[in-house]
């Protein structure tokens, strides 16, 4: 069974809502029926309560003078009546510990009155889905609740990589890079279109778990229709209750490197005859990494410039969907705090992520750049200088 996600513990938990919210208004009521026939035995002076040798010596103690009382041969209605009202309690208490026990087989009482704490709070609701895919049946897994997610980057800004450490995840479905289709992005209709069956579980791709899924979403450049349609898409992210992540490249110029490195090997297709964006051996990463891309120089500056205007335009259309902004640059330098960051962002149960893709562009950029020097002279003294370390 996936971690964390194997039984209806959702269901379990509304049960168990219910039950502790009828136990305490039944505790409430009983709790309020003895007080009542306290304060009628007080009233009229009855002597109902004296047969429990506790309110006798409470008694006692506060009217010494009244060193004799009176115990009646035969218990008058009212104490029946408690006595009954206690016995009830007592089982209905008993009840109530053994259903929180058998409720789930790994729920503990604490666990569950914590979750329904949280649950009562009403905060995750709207981000808590119970898709029903046409294609297949989640069975035991139908009362898993699902997040919406999407990916949003640039090529070549280590998204291939990140995507696929998500997946590593058990409950974690990634499907890549859906909407490079054109079809799918011709127009907003289309992209509701797509979205509905990627969230709805019936979308299959090597990396679908669609039975015990906890979250399901997908790759999305912003050049594939997301920028164009972005105010429709922000909104239908905000009405499901999708989540956005949204991953950038500080150095621009060694995405630029990168992206002119995978545009040559298309066209030459390297590694025998055959194009790959993404490697998994150091020796095919060196094949690629031999080719050193010159750079357009002439309107390097401008086209940096309007990166960075476009990764904030997106950002900010989604300000109203619930996101996170990650850097790659902060993932390879601190890879456990930043994944953790993510699965505590998408409420999945904490795995260790892992990935066999290989890194292509290492070392200087001097040793990657066909006219590094130029390339230098051109970015000193303006804002992307930094972009030469």
């Amino acid at each position: 069974m996936p971690i964390g996600y194997s039984r209806c513990d959702t269901e379990n938990i509304k049960l168990g809502y219910a039950f502790v919210e009828l136990w305490t208004i039944f505790f409430n009521q009983s709790f309020n029926a003895i007080l009542h026939v306290f304060a009628i035995s007080i009233t009229y002076n009855t002597p109902a309560l004296s047969n429990f040798s506790g309110f006798s010596l409470l008694f006692t103690m506060e009217a010494p003078e009244k060193s004799v009382i009176n115990v009646p041969k035969k218990s008058p209605l009212v104490v029946r009546m408690v006595v009954v009202l206690m016995v009830v309690m007592v089982c209905g208490a008993y009840n109530c510990s053994i259903r929180l026990k058998q409720m789930s087989p790994h729920t503990t009482a604490s666990r569950l009155l914590s979750i329904l704490v949280a649950a009562q709070q009403g905060t995750e609701m709207p981000y808590l889905h119970y898709p029903k895919p046409e294609t297949v049946d989640r069975e035991e897994c139908a009362c898993n609740p699902v997040r919406y997610f999407a990916i949003m980057s640039q090529q070549r800004s280590g998204s291939g990589w990140f995507e696929t450490l998500l997946n590593s995840h058990i409950n974690v479905s990634s499907n890549g890079e859906i909407f490079g289709t054109r079809e799918r992005r011709t127009n907003i209709s289309a992209v509701v279109k797509t979205l509905d069956k990627v969230y709805n579980l019936d979308w299959f791709s090597s990396a679908s778990k669609n039975q015990c899924t906890a979250a399901v979403g997908f790759k999305w450049m912003l050049n594939q229709g997301l920028l164009t349609h972005r105010e429709g898409i922000a909104e239908y992210f905000k009405e499901r209750g999708a989540f956005a992540i949204f991953l950038f490249r500080r150095n621009l110029l060694r995405r630029m490197v990168s992206k002119l490195a995978n545009s040559h090997d298309s066209d030459a297709k390297l590694l025998n005859g055959i194009h790959k964006s993404h490697v998994y051996s150091a020796a095919d990463a060196q094949v690629l990494a031999n080719y050193k891309p010159k750079v357009n120089t002439t309107s390097l500056v401008s086209h940096f410039r309007k990166l960075e205007v476009t990764a904030a335009k997106v950002v900010e259309s989604f300000k109203s969907t619930r996101h996170i902004v990650l850097y790659y640059e902060d993932l390879v330098n601190n890879r456990t705090q930043k994944l953790k960051e993510v699965q505590e962002f998408l409420r999945l149960p904490y795995r260790e992520l892992t990935s066999t893709q290989v890194k292509i562009h290492n070392g200087p950029l001097s040793q990657q750049i066909q006219n590094w020097e130029e390339v230098q002279n051109t970015l000193k003294g303006t804002p992307f200088e930094r972009f030469l370390q």
